[in-house]
């Protein structure tokens, strides 16, 4: 009986370390996902810069309505810092934003915890100077892994409604 105590007693603790170490994780996520937000804010795109992993490859739908990978594209590619730096310049550069509202909807950890994801409900409003808007409003899954300490963005679906 007492070794069966004391196997119990080892469970609650691992567990206990387990959701210790899956609120850190949660924690650590959030704070991407923030940074991604604030980024998008401030229109700092040496902060934006910092979430992504080298190997992040980001499809788009055609429309929030596309939820057929047969409909979406990819615009940029891999993952290249030059070209995407330049490409979020550009939009900063030619666009207002009007808004940028962003909600956590969920967050699921591997249970080896190395990877992530998020979904985010947004609603991000970019005016260019001849009043053609670009909204991305709808739902995304952002997609984290870890590398070493740190956690990056290396998969994001595009915007979608539900």
């Amino acid at each position: 009986m007492v070794a069966f105590q004391k196997a119990k007693k080892l469970i609650k603790i691992n567990y206990k370390n387990d959701v210790g170490k899956m609120g850190e994780i949660h924690s650590q996520i959030e704070e991407i996902v923030n940074r991604e937000t604030k980024a998008w804010d401030t229109q700092d795109v040496d902060l934006l810069m910092t979430i992504f992993h080298p190997d992040m490859v980001w499809p788009w739908p055609k429309t929030p309505h596309s939820h057929d990978p047969m409909d979406w594209g990819l615009e940029w590619g891999r993952y290249d810092y030059n070209r995407w730096k330049e490409g979020w310049l550009n939009l900063f550069n030619t666009h207002r934003l009007e808004h940028n509202h962003r909600e956590i909807k969920k967050i699921k950890i591997s249970k080896e915890k190395d990877g992530a994801f998020a979904v985010v409900d947004i609603d991000t409003l970019w005016i260019n100077k001849n009043g053609i808007q670009n909204h991305w409003k709808g739902r995304t899954c952002k997609v984290y892994t870890k590398i070493d300490k740190d956690w990056k963005l290396i998969m994001h679906i595009g915007v979608l409604e539900y």
